[in-house]
């Protein structure tokens, strides 16, 4: 006798929020490229500009991680009924992600005097980029 899991007692149901289900696993694979790519920046900054560097570059690699899982939380929390809406929903969660991104980029620079501005603004591109691969992951 094979038992098999049905959601038949859940038909109908309202998920609170199916969007931030259908957002995890990109979210989270990239999540995991994007700290994978600090650590790697981290340390190639280290051997070419020392510990400053290395500091720089982490710092770096965090405001982008730290901007796109508010993008992502915001994109989430979006409830869009058309694709007007989910384009909307979309511009709201970039336009966090960039006003974010500015605001920690210049608190990082404005208190870190000894910040190798180099390694700050590499990591941060790259990790910023790794999070727009989000797209292209598989959600099985």
């Amino acid at each position: 006798m094979q038992l098999r899991y049905t959601a038949a007692a859940l038909r109908g149901a309202k998920s609170p929020n199916a969007m931030l289900r259908h957002l995890r696993k990109p979210i989270l694979t990239v999540l995991r490229w994007q700290l994978a790519a600090t650590a790697v920046l981290a340390g190639l900054a280290a051997l070419f500009a020392g510990a400053h560097g290395a500091a720089s570059a982490l710092a770096g690699g965090l405001v982008s991680i730290t901007a796109g899982l508010a993008a992502a939380l915001v994109a989430s929390l979006g409830n869009a009924k058309s694709a007007g809406g989910v384009v909307l929903g979309a511009l709201r969660a970039e336009a966090v992600k960039l006003g974010l991104a500015i605001l920690l980029l210049w608190l990082v620079l404005l208190s870190y005097s000894q910040a190798v501005v180099g390694a700050l603004i590499a990591a941060f591109i790259v990790t910023l980029l790794i999070f727009a691969m989000a797209f292209f992951v598989r959600d099985y």
